[in-house]
């Protein structure tokens, strides 16, 4: 199976930190961020990983990574010359899957104890044409994207950062799609901020009744804050620096 790991972005969150360093490559108790992101798609069956970044931290995760032969996985890079969203960084990797391909695709900031591989497995049996995403209970979901289900518990659209979450679920960055998703994208415009996003392309899906969800049973954490990144790290040391 692939999967598409996305490494780009800005990561204005731990400036100034990431004033020196992608953020993915900041450590997490005793590896690199985006070291447990790769072990995780690799566990999960993926055994060619789509690895996607900007042109100024590539040569850094080359040199980690290699071929990803120590990884379980073959790794083929490729650069995102601007940041214009998740949703851009995935329409990149158009020519890299096939129209009808089912594949997984992680934000290399989600941090996850839970083993992928039963969700690819639930995906896989979904008809063409649909995609589904995972949700985990939070304290805080007004930080994320927070679904809106119907009385049946099907998700009848994400709202994204609502002020009055309609429930405590956030949407993690972790997705399946199949090659439909690079039609949806095509279609989509631009947001407020320019980019073309994540939960635009998973609202099509939802409004189309076809956005299909799990729930994530163990930890997870989008490390993309300094208290999220601290939590990780001790959350990694209890594990005695778990791949």
């Amino acid at each position: 199976m692939k999967a598409i790991l996305l490494a780009g972005g800005t990561g204005t969150r731990l400036m100034p930190l990431t004033g020196l360093m992608n953020k993915h490559l900041l450590p997490v108790y005793n590896y690199p961020m985006i070291h447990y992101a790769v072990n995780t798609l690799a566990a999960a069956g993926a055994d060619e990983i789509l690895f996607i970044t900007g042109r100024r931290s590539a040569g850094m995760f080359i040199e980690y990574f290699g071929s990803g032969r120590g990884h379980g996985a073959s790794i083929t890079y490729l650069i995102q010359e601007e940041a214009g969203g998740i949703a851009q960084a995935l329409e990149l990797a158009k020519p890299y899957v096939g129209k009808e391909e089912k594949f997984l695709m992680l934000l290399g900031d989600n941090l996850v104890d839970d083993s992928l591989e039963p969700y690819v497995k639930a995906y896989e049996k979904e008809p063409a044409g649909s995609a589904m995403v995972l949700l985990k209970e939070v304290p805080d979901p007004e930080r994320y994207g927070v679904p809106v289900f119907d009385e049946g518990g099907k998700i009848l659209r994400i709202e994204e950062k609502p002020a009055a979450p309609a429930c405590s679920y956030s949407v993690t960055g972790i997705y399946l799609y199949d090659g439909s998703v690079f039609d949806v994208v095509s279609a989509i415009a631009p947001s407020g901020r320019g980019e073309l996003e994540i939960t635009d392309v998973n609202n099509v899906y939802a409004a189309a009744g076809k956005l299909a969800h799990a729930m994530l049973q163990g930890w997870w954490a989008d490390a993309g804050t300094f208290d999220s990144l601290l939590e990780a790290a001790r959350h990694k040391k209890d594990g005695e620096g778990q791949k």
